[in-house]
């Protein structure tokens, strides 16, 4: 096969850290090479020096595309060599149709004039390569995660690149959307298109790959075949140490219920006298981690935005101890010692612009201030204690959070609640695009909590991962609860029937 892409000895320092050293490895045409490794071991870096993110003269190394020396001042360098990326973050823009967003920036045109019919006609055909069946006319607010997902992929596809860089492309698709866009790149690869593919799904890396390379603190550990590979050689390339257990559930003692929710219903964004939310009644104990599981759209997280006051609700009740409470805004839900981790993480769980230490205290602002001052040395020991205990990989509690790993992203999301003396946590996806290693360390959080009496609300669409981690479930269909089992009779069969309605379950 000939050689597209070929990188040599490249690295990246951001300040005193070393993030990529002296990392070398090639792609041939018509393959697909799978990076994978623990959060913060270098991949999104190395996605960001090709596709041209960080510009040439930001790293040591150099890189060649068809045997040519590149280097690109742009992303629209890149573009012009080939290459086009689809990051792991969404970043369309809402409040334009899908067809202005597929040729943002590519717009045909005749003089000034733009070719609208032309436009929304070859929209269609990139659509149909992706099979996303959505009007071209809709606004891409209204689309889903996973509808989103496939645009942007599309998006890619309209410059006809030779060499397509995708960070976590399934990380925000459902399994059946997941499998068809594994079908999509197959189909791409056949027809000579390069791909260079990160993921942290270990079973889909190894259906999809070619070759699997591993990066470790940002040097490359090994390069292998899928043939010559295996889950537990990568996983212990990636960690460097044996995996043990994965989910080595441990146990609290269960105490009462203090955390009831009493016939929500939540009104339908876009939809008029409709609810995607009907008549949700639950509890959960002191100590018990309650799994929310569900096909995607089955109300999961609309309950709980709408419980933590994010979301408007047409009815219910929120129980807390016995009492009613009322939260009409996320303040009021702190105020109760509830908090939440979003699933958008980057919209709603960090503030990008400002650093580690200003991210992990916001909620506490009260707790380290007097007379309206802040404590400045009582935050910074704060914040030391809790990015020493998760191990947060950064140069420190003043680096800014935008340059972090997804998942040391979310270590941080999580100390600001761990600060707090929280009664329930909401925790909304909080694994997703995370490493084998820090879901490790996450699920270790979770169990603490638990068996210092809080109780949690785990909404996952890994159902292994609910099932590994979880006291008890309840499973979501078309808005209402269609299943309540206990962990003595988890089984991926029970769960599955009660999300599909073939049985109800418990309940």
């Amino acid at each position: 096969m000939e050689k597209i892409l070929e990188v040599k000895q490249v690295t990246k320092r951001f300040g005193k850290i070393t993030v990529f050293n002296q990392v070398s490895l090639d792609l041939f045409q018509g393959e697909i090479l799978a990076i994978v490794g623990e959060n913060g071991a270098g991949k999104s870096t190395m996605m960001n020096i090709l596709s041209g993110v960080y510009a040439a003269g930001e790293y040591e190394g150099e890189f060649f595309v068809r045997g040519k020396k590149c280097e690109f001042r742009s992303e629209h360098d890149a573009k012009e060599h080939g290459i086009e990326m689809v990051h792991q973050e969404i970043s369309l823009h809402r409040d334009l149709s899908v067809a202005e967003n597929l040729f943002l920036g590519v717009l045909p045109h005749q003089g000034p004039f733009i070719r609208w019919k032309e436009i929304y006609q070859e929209a269609q055909k990139y659509l149909d390569v992706v099979n996303l069946n959505v009007d071209p006319y809709e606004d891409v607010r209204n689309l889903s995660n996973s509808q989103q997902q496939l645009l942007s992929i599309a998006k890619a596809l309209v410059c006809k690149p030779e060499i397509i860089l995708l960070d976590e492309p399934t990380s925000a698709l459902t399994e059946s959307d997941a499998r068809n866009l594994n079908q999509i790149i197959r189909n791409l690869v056949s027809q000579g298109i390069s791909c260079i593919y990160i993921s942290h799904r270990l079973d889909e890396v190894l259906e999809i790959a070619d070759r699997i390379a591993v990066l470790r603190d940002g040097e490359m550990i090994s390069i292998r075949s899928r043939a010559e590979s295996t889950v537990d050689q990568i996983i212990g390339d990636m960690i460097g140490r044996p995996l043990g257990e994965m989910y080595n559930k441990q146990s609290a003692k269960l105490g009462e219920v203090i955390f009831e929710v009493e016939e929500l219903k939540v009104p339908h964004p876009y939809i008029l006298d409709k609810n995607i939310v009907e008549n949700v009644s639950f509890n959960v104990r002191r100590g018990e981690i309650l799994g929310l599981a569900g096909l995607v759209g089955a109300g999961r997280s609309e309950s709980m935005c709408a419980v933590y006051g994010y979301m408007k609700k047409t009815s219910g009740k929120v129980k807390l101890e016995g009492r009613e409470i009322k939260i009409q805004k996320p303040l009021d839900a702190i105020s109760h010692g509830i908090g939440m981790v979003s699933e958008d993480r980057k919209g709603s769980g960090i503030i990008a612009p400002m650093t580690l230490r200003e991210n992990m205290t916001i909620a506490s602002l009260k707790d380290i201030s007097k007379a309206g001052f802040l404590k400045k040395k009582k935050e910074e020991d704060l914040a030391q204690t809790f990015y020493d205990a998760l191990h947060v990989r950064a140069g420190g509690i003043e680096d800014y959070i935008r340059n972090l790993s997804g998942g040391n992203q979310q270590k941080v999301v999580l100390s600001k609640w761990l600060m707090k003396d929280l009664k329930v946590l909401i925790l909304d996806e909080p694994t997703r695009g995370v490493d084998v290693g820090a879901k490790i360390e996450i699920y270790n959080i979770i169990y603490r909590l638990a068996q210092k009496g809080v109780a949690i609300i785990f909404i996952s669409s890994e159902l292994n991962e609910l099932l590994g981690v979880c006291d008890r479930m309840i499973v979501f269909g078309h808005g209402q609860i269609w299943g309540n089992i206990d962990r003595d009779s988890f089984s991926q069969e029970t769960v599955m029937k009660a999300a599909t309605c073939v049985e109800k379950y418990g309940i």
